[in-house]
């Protein structure tokens, strides 16, 4: 029986995941999580095999949260389930460890078989986002400015554009004010934007974020 942990801030998403896992006969959600902070908790206390790991999440986020998780226990197999097709989500995650990467479009039989390929060690990408991967490394060229940005500075990217304010992003990740200050201007430097509102709309229209959000 594969032990399987959810991760992912919408309840509803949960519940329709849980449904599909269910009606396998060697699948088993030993927990949920709405956050990765929560997702850290849980698998000390449920020891899952397979982790599905929303990318976009309040707090740290599921690209930090991969890290983080694979510290803790380097035998954990992620999977990133999320709405990101477009660079730099899926090499982002891979590079943290992740050896899935699906989309929440795929169908039922898909998230199943990715389940099963990462529980035994092999790489599960879905065929779109394996796609658009190929496309990006043949162009040759860096369209998303947001592939210049370094993993830190994608996370606080994330946290300032779903509204959290520098005390905030500073309690979470443990980092100073101030040096939370100087990312979110570090930010503006590389991406050419000058307030967090000129940055949340270029998030938008580079799809990092969810423009619903």
């Amino acid at each position: 029986m594969i032990k399987v942990l959810l991760v992912d801030d919408h309840q509803l998403v949960r519940a329709g995941i849980r449904r599909i896992l269910d009606d396998a006969e060697d699948i088993e959600v030993c927990g949920e999580a709405g956050s990765g902070e929560e997702a850290l908790k849980q698998v000390k206390q449920t020891r899952p095999e397979v982790v599905l790991m929303d990318v976009n999440m309040p707090g740290i986020g599921g690209l930090e949260a991969t890290r983080k998780l694979l510290r803790l226990d380097e035998s954990l197999k992620i999977i990133a389930l999320t709405v990101h097709v477009d660079e730099p989500y899926p090499s982002r995650l891979l590079e943290a460890g992740a050896l899935g990467y699906l989309t929440k479009g795929c169908d039922e039989q898909e998230i199943l078989n990715a389940i099963r390929a990462v529980h035994v060690g092999q790489r599960y990408i879905g065929a779109d986002i394996a796609r658009q991967m190929a496309l990006s490394g043949l162009s040759g060229k860096t369209k998303n400015p947001f592939d210049k940005l370094s993993q830190r500075e994608i996370q606080v990217m994330m946290m300032i554009t779903q509204g959290q304010k520098v005390q905030e992003i500073s309690d979470i990740l443990c980092l100073s004010p101030k040096t939370v200050s100087t990312y979110r201007y570090r930010l503006y430097e590389k991406l050419g934007v000058s307030n967090d509102v000129e940055l949340t709309h270029l998030a938008i229209r580079h799809h990092m974020i969810d423009n619903l959000q």
